[in-house]
Formats: structure tokens, C-alpha cells, sequence
């Protein structure tokens, strides 16, 4: 090099004497990258093309890399993955092809960088994060820097029939197999999900109180009882926690998307089981019964069962009281059948009422022999002249339109006899 003076004037450097310490050729070749297979080198693309793409790495040729070579996707553009004049990593993979070409490939040195950050989260039990690319036999791919397997039974908490609609998705995942010598990465979305919503639930379980009264959907239905998504995690109501009333199967109450209102009875934080209760939001129809009625009043029923001991008589909804033998009647009675069967309707006095042990006890015989008619029968009946409850006027229309009608389907034929009324 020459140099300038402070005017600006350019004096070239003079050759007093030959100082090259090697050949020209020599020295032209020293300014020659070294090259050996396996190597990583950056360069700037000069050349894009259907083919692939020329690097130049300050070799004595431009390298190419072939489009395969370009991405660990498949079937891509050139023109997508690079730009002219980008600057790149490629990974050396032959000095000199049969075409005497120099290749590389950006899709190994992508690779190779990756597989270190990878084996680092795998080490420390982290998440890699994705896109999905491609729909392979079995689950998808996943571009994690290279290519990650990620099994159809591990993409949900759930197994996934349809795979395609993740095409282009992003999705966090975990490690759960690394072989650098078989080029083997396997993912678990599934395991991230688990982890994930384990935090979570911890969370939802530890703010859930026993005593709250929570709404949530029914997610099914099982012969025990049913499940309730809580919008955290799913509770269980006890078949013996949806009605006051005796439950057969749960479906006779819930059916799968009601929804309902519950309460909380217990949370077990080392089992994550959350127990709820349907009956304890709504009335207790024990509770009401006794609040609006007391001991000497007759309330209408009907006879649900007989046992050797008696008759169970329900007066009220949900609400069954017992007649034993000896209030059947005023004469002795060996059977129930012999005053009563299922499905007959009568009066009843009730003679204890024991809301502990939701128990009552409930009379015939005293029931014939009259008594003040519980509030929801008052002004429903009246005591006619031989002291007997009858309808009142207020339902002779009502009572009148019924005949009618029966009369109407039957013709004259006398009506079956109404269960007798007790006297007052």
C-alpha cells in the first residue's frame, strides 16, 4: 500500500526489494480458507436457485448447498430459507464431489448447534419449544432446530385421531428420548401438559375450601355418581350426595352438560380428589316438613311399602313416615295387608316427629278418630255435617270438572270408591 499526503496526494509504495517470503502461488493459496469435512464455516450466499444455493466461504470455489441440504423441512422454496448476500453457518460435508463441487449443508450445522442446546434442556429437565411441520405415520414432526418425533398418543392428555389441523402450530414439549448416534429426538406434549396442570391443580386445590358452594358442569355419569368440571379440575358427587331423595342411579338426577351448583365437602390435596355435594344446596325436605308441621296433625299420604312390622306411608315429597301394626286400627291386626296395600291413599295422624334421626311415626287408627288437618290442607277441606273432612267449596269447580270428565270416559258406571275421609 502507498499513502497520502496531508493534501491528499497518493505516493505509492516502492518495492526496494523482493518482500515475499514464500512463491507468489504460495501466497495466493495463503489467503486460502482450510478446509476439512465435518467443519462449520459461514459465508454469504451469492447464488439462489431450484437447485440450491452457491456460499461464498473464501475458499478457492464457492460451496453449494443443495436445497435438501438447506432445511430440516422437506420439499422447500431456496428462496424461503436464504436471501443474497445473507450471511450463514454450513456444516462441510465433502470437499470434492464427483463434480468436483465443494458441499455443505445449512441443515447439518442448524442440526449440530441444535443438539447441543437440546442435550442442555434435556439435562435439566426443561421444555423445547416447536413448530409442527409435518404429519408423519405414527404422530409429527416437531422443528425443534432439527427434527423431533412427537407420538399421536403423546400430543394430548387425550389420544388425537385427527393430526393435520397442528400443521403449523407452535407447542411447548418435553424430552423423553435423545440418541445423537440414531438422529432420535422423541417429544411428550402430554408430559408438558401433565406437568403443567399438575401446577395448576396444586393451585385450584389449595384455594378450594370445603364449605364453598361452587358451579360447575357434569362431565359424566357413572353408576357411583357424577363427575362435576369445576373449570380446574373434576369433582365427584356421591351417589348418596345428589338427592335427599333415595337415587336408584345417578341419571335419574344428572345428565352429561347440566348445570349445577354444589358444595364442597372435603378436598384431599395428596389424592387431588375433591368430594361435592348436590343435596346441600337445596332444601332439606326433612327440614321443611318439620317446619311446617308438628305432632296431632293428619296429613294425606300414600302407602309406599309394607313390612312384617307395618307400613311406610309418604306424606311429603322425599318423605316416608312409618305406621306400625299397632296404629293400623282399632281392633287387632295380625298383617299390614289386612288394612292397607301399596299404593293406597289415606289419612294419617302424626304421632312423633324426630327430625335427628329423620324419623316419623304416623297413625291410622288415630287418624279415624280425627284431628287438626296440617296447614297445606286447610281451606282444601271442610267438615261436613257427620263431622267428616271434605273438599271445600273453593274446589267444587275443579272437583265438578274431574266428574265430568270421568263420566264422559266411563259412562254411568259408578266411580271406584274414593279412600275413606277421617272423621273430625
Amino acid at each position: 500500500m502507498g499513502s497520502f499526503d496531508a493534501e491528499g496526494n497518493y505516493t505509492p509504495r516502492k518495492i526496494t526489494e523482493r518482500d515475499l517470503s514464500t512463491t507468489f502461488a504460495e501466497a495466493i493459496d495463503g489467503t486460502m480458507v482450510e478446509l476439512k469435512e465435518g467443519q462449520l464455516v459461514t459465508g454469504s450466499v451469492v447464488k439462489i436457485d431450484r437447485d440450491g444455493v452457491l456460499l461464498e466461504i473464501g475458499y478457492k470455489t464457492e460451496g453449494v448447498i443443495p436445497s435438501r441440504e438447506l432445511s430440516i423441512r422437506n420439499d422447500v422454496d431456496p428462496n424461503e430459507i436464504v436471501k443474497l448476500g445473507e450471511q450463514i453457518e454450513a456444516l462441510v460435508l465433502t470437499l470434492e464431489d464427483k463434480e468436483g463441487r465443494l458441499v455443505l449443508s445449512k441443515k447439518r450445522a442448524q442440526y449440530e448447534k441444535a443438539w447441543g442446546a437440546i442435550e442442555k434442556v434435556k439435562e435439566a429437565d426443561g421444555i423445547v419449544e416447536g413448530t409442527v411441520i409435518e404429519v408423519v405415520k405414527g404422530g409429527l414432526i416437531v422443528d425443534i432446530g432439527l427434527r423431533g418425533f412427537l407420538p399421536a398418543s403423546l400430543v394430548e392428555l387425550r389420544r388425537v385421531r385427527d393430526l393435520q389441523p397442528y400443521i403449523g402450530r407452535p407447542i411447548q414439549a418435553k424430552i423423553i428420548e435423545l440418541d445423537k448416534n440414531r438422529n432420535n429426538v422423541v417429544l411428550s406434549r402430554r408430559g408438558f401438559l401433565e406437568e403443567n396442570q399438575k401446577e395448576q391443580r396444586d393451585e385450584f386445590l389449595t384455594n378450594l375450601k370445603p364449605g364453598e358452594v361452587r358451579k360447575g358442569v357434569v362431565s359424566s355419569v357413572v353408576a357411583f355418581g357424577a363427575f362435576v368440571d369445576l373449570g380446574g379440575m373434576d369433582g365427584l358427587i356421591h351417589v348418596s350426595e345428589l338427592s335427599w331423595k333415595h337415587v336408584d342411579h345417578p341419571s335419574q338426577v344428572v345428565t352429561v352438560g347440566d348445570e349445577v351448583t354444589v358444595q364442597v365437602l372435603e378436598v384431599d390435596m395428596s389424592r387431588e380428589r375433591i368430594s361435592l355435594s348436590l343435596k346441600a344446596t337445596q332444601q332439606d325436605p326433612w327440614q321443611e316438613f318439620a317446619s311446617t308441621h308438628e305432632v296431632g296433625q293428619l296429613v294425606y299420604g300414600r302407602v309406599t311399602k309394607l313390612v312384617p312390622f307395618g307400613a311406610f306411608v309418604q306424606v311429603g315429597d322425599g318423605i316416608e313416615g312409618l305406621v306400625h301394626i299397632s296404629e293400623m286400627s282399632a281392633h287387632h291386626v295380625d298383617a299390614p295387608e289386612q288394612v292397607v296395600t301399596p299404593g293406597e291413599e289415606l289419612w294419617v295422624k302424626i304421632i312423633d316427629l324426630d327430625l335427628a334421626r329423620r324419623r316419623i311415626s304416623i297413625s291410622i287408627k288415630q287418624a279415624a278418630e280425627g284431628g287438626e288437618l296440617a296447614e297445606e290442607y286447610r281451606g282444601q277441606f271442610e267438615v261436613d255435617e257427620h263431622g267428616n273432612w271434605v273438599g271445600g267449596a273453593a274446589d267444587d269447580a275443579e272437583r265438578e270438572a274431574a266428574w265430568a270428565d270421568y263420566y264422559k270416559e266411563y259412562g254411568d258406571a259408578a266411580p271406584a270408591e274414593a279412600p275413606a275421609e277421617p272423621a273430625s
